[in-house]
């Protein structure tokens, strides 16, 4: 499942630069994360790199965009083409 920042965000942006499919972004209040672009780091790294690197645990899963590893997986070849 994609990766979903909560409203604890501190605006850091820590997160931004370690995201290898630029899937995050400065969003009006806080920083987002583009499901149709994050993997949880499937296919570049064992962990995720945005949840490792947050100072404050903002990011977690997003149950409204459930996906198994195999289609992150799958995203992950489909942007990296």
């Amino acid at each position: 499942m994609a990766l979903l920042i909560n409203e604890d965000c501190i605006n850091c942006s820590v997160c931004e630069p370690e995201c290898p499919n630029s899937a995050i972004s400065a969003g009006d209040e806080i920083f987002v994360i583009d499901a149709s672009k994050c993997t949880e780091c499937v296919g570049h790294f064992d962990e995720s790199q945005c949840i490792e690197v947050c100072p404050v645990d903002c990011i977690a899963a997003d149950p409204g965009q459930v996906e198994s590893k195999e289609q992150l997986q799958a995203k992950y070849e489909r942007l990296t083409a």
